[in-house]
């Protein structure tokens, strides 16, 4: 009995690699992904927006964006891949944190062009993955 039910287990994963890298090859190989935080701030050149970013214990330090600025890095996601990378925004006493990418969200709706974008707005955080269909996903409170 104990060696049947191996058996199956081997299988099982068999069957779920053979179905990932049809489905998904990239989970397999790895995708390389760009991310952008845009400031799309109205007026706001007096006060900038400031980004901070980390991803797995690595600060990637801060930056002061004004109007139209962008902050952006690639990464690469493997298989069995967790990573996830915290922004922090601050504009005057306004402050929020988001994940700019996190693996199990983003390889699904930034896969087509394999790029993620996000606009940062006075009413919220807006998300895209061709800078044309911008899609609210939060507010800043």
């Amino acid at each position: 009995m104990r060696r049947i039910t191996q058996m199956f287990l081997i299988i099982g994963l068999a069957l779920a690699i053979i179905l990932i890298s049809i489905y998904q090859p990239e989970r397999l190989s790895g995708s390389e992904y760009d991310v952008h935080v845009i400031n799309g701030f109205t007026n706001n050149s007096s006060l900038p927006l400031v980004i901070w970013c980390s991803s797995n214990g690595e600060d990637f330090g801060g930056r002061a964006l004004q109007e139209g600025d962008d902050f952006s890095w690639s990464l690469k996601t493997s298989l069995w891949d967790t990573t996830r990378f915290l922004c922090t925004i601050k504009w005057d006493q306004d402050k929020r944190k988001f994940d700019a990418f996190k693996v199990p969200r983003d390889v699904y709706r930034c896969r087509l062009f394999k790029k993620c974008f996000w606009m940062v707005r006075e009413d919220g955080f807006y998300f895209s993955n061709d800078q044309v269909n911008w899609k609210k996903d939060f507010t800043w409170f």
